[in-house]
């Protein structure tokens, strides 16, 4: 393909998976997708290989694409099949995050594979909003191994009904009227919208697609490879910490030894903590999906989001610590708070690197806040909460914004109120909560909440102990603050609460740059 070819072959896929996007959101009930947008669509091609993907979500598409070949390999795929899996040690990130794929066929030839991801705020787990204060994955949820949600375009009545809660006596003929059913119901109606509009660019294109595909990963392989090569070699080193396991372990290391030799950089993380009792845990896949970002940050917004840009990117954690946990570790805060702290190790060793183009550290949390209530009016309830990033050579950080590896939105007062028991008493910057420096880093956000009901409420969150960096003599951003009824509260907790109850969560500002 000629460059102007390939530029037009790039943005239809990345036009497919904004449609898809655009399916999602508008077909889902919950709030978390609708509202906060908290799922990812993608594109790959028959190998698995990731070839286009819409700006959603870094953890979800980098972890995707770190571990689709392995879930796609040695099936037979029919047209009508979908696949729905959440395991995080099969290519999962934790159990709310739920892909779902469909493959994309011309006759007999498998084209490729529609993709979607999102999280949902029940998959069962033992406390409402489906992020609890874990010790074992069994306690998180339910665990879906890759399964046929659909097959040759009929539903997997027994498992739609598992995924939407019903017993098995219920009167309904098929969940897909069940509320809790809709948001998978709506994934699936985006990778079919995505999987026919492959086909039709099939259609047009012929046999040339499966030679696009490659031509566009060759392409991203050797951008990625010319901007690593212009980097300095040598081996860099950076370590930070997380707050805590939520089970009594502190101060708990990442290390990482990042080295670039010529057109490669290949990171080695040993020297990190062995996996803990709490859920801070991930499966590689994850720290992999950090690291990725990392990288294609470095890169020209121009470059296609495709398994290219990752080829010349090695990586390696222990089995069995922290970023390589084995199974049945808990995993549930480990896709949130240590995808986190991932990035703001590596994007260290990297200002070491490439100092100029290096923010200081963002927020490094996600702020996690989980809740509900059971019983017939029961409710769920899951929100990541935005903060301040790093000041940068050019400028100051964002105030009040999701960053790095969560790109979701907040959830409206008015849609939070209309949903939920839940009255909002303050949303606002938290002043004076950015880093100080030449370039300030952004400011957080605090946010009270009044309880209208009695519920259950879960707290993951980190930067409470350890606060985001400066760089280049810029200050420290400030902690973050839990607070119930204005008593402090730890990083990792779980309480009941009752109607009046007060809920306060003042997240961490950006460090800052510049002495």
């Amino acid at each position: 393909m000629n460059p102007v070819q390939l530029s037009i072959f790039a943005n239809r896929l990345a036009g497919v998976c904004d449609e898809m996007g655009a399916v999602l959101r508008l077909s889902a009930l919950s709030p978390n997708i609708k509202d906060r947008l908290d799922f990812s669509c993608a594109i790959f091609d028959a190998r698995g290989r990731l070839c286009a993907q819409a700006a959603h979500i870094p953890v979800h598409l980098g972890s995707m694409a770190y571990a689709m070949a392995d879930l796609v390999a040695g099936r037979e795929w029919q047209a009508g099949d979908l696949m729905v899996v959440n395991d995080p040690y099969l290519g999962g990130t934790h159990l709310p995050d739920v892909t779902v794929i469909a493959p994309v066929l011309v006759g007999p030839t498998l084209l490729g594979f529609a993709v979607t991801r999102a999280h949902h705020a029940n998959i069962g787990a033992h406390s409402p909003g489906s992020m609890p204060v874990s010790t074992d994955l069994a306690q998180e949820g339910i665990v879906i191994a890759p399964t046929l949600l659909k097959q040759q375009g009929q539903w997997d009545v027994p498992l739609c009904r598992r995924l939407a809660g019903l017993q098995a006596d219920a009167r309904a003929v098929l969940p897909v009227d069940n509320a809790r059913f809709a948001d998978f119901a709506a994934q699936a109606s985006a990778c079919e919208a995505g999987a026919a509009r492959l086909v039709a660019l099939a259609e047009h294109d012929g046999a040339a697609l499966a030679q696009a595909f490659d031509a566009l990963n060759d392409y991203g392989e050797r951008r990625a490879r010319a901007r690593i090569a212009a980097l300095p070699d040598g081996q860099y080193r950076f370590a930070d910490y997380m707050d805590d396991d939520g089970q009594g372990q502190q101060d708990i290391p990442i290390v990482l030894a990042l080295t670039i030799r010529g057109e490669e950089a290949s990171l080695d993380f040993t020297g990190t903590a062995g996996q803990v009792a709490g859920n801070i845990n991930c499966p590689l896949s994850v720290a992999a999906a950090a690291a990725y970002y990392c990288f294609r940050c470095l890169m020209d917004d121009d470059v296609p989001a495709c398994d290219g840009l990752f080829r010349p990117i090695k990586l390696y954690a222990p089995e069995g610590s922290l970023l390589n946990a084995r199974r049945p570790a808990a995993v549930a805060a480990g896709n949130v708070e240590t995808s986190s702290r991932v990035v703001d190790v590596v994007l260290g060793a990297l200002a070491q690197v490439a100092p100029e183009a290096i923010p200081a550290a963002s927020q490094g949390t996600m702020n996690n806040v989980a809740m509900g209530a059971g019983g017939e009016q029961g409710w769920d309830y899951y929100e990541t909460m935005a903060g301040g990033t790093g000041g940068h050579a050019t400028g100051a950080g964002l105030s009040g914004v999701h960053s790095h590896m969560t790109n979701t939105l907040n959830t409206p007062i008015e849609s939070l109120e209309s949903h939920y028991p839940l009255r909002v008493h303050r949303y606002q910057l938290r002043q004076g909560s950015g880093g100080s420096g030449r370039h300030r880093g952004g400011e957080g956000i605090l946010r009270e909440l009044e309880f209208l009901g009695p519920a259950s409420v879960t707290l993951l969150t980190e930067r409470r102990r350890y606060r985001p960096w400066g760089l280049a003599g810029g200050g420290e951003g400030a902690a973050g603050e839990n607070r119930l009824n204005n008593q402090a509260l730890p990083p990792k907790y779980s309480t009941e609460v009752a109607p009046g109850d007060r809920l306060i969560i003042a997240s961490p500002g950006g460090g800052g740059y510049g002495g």
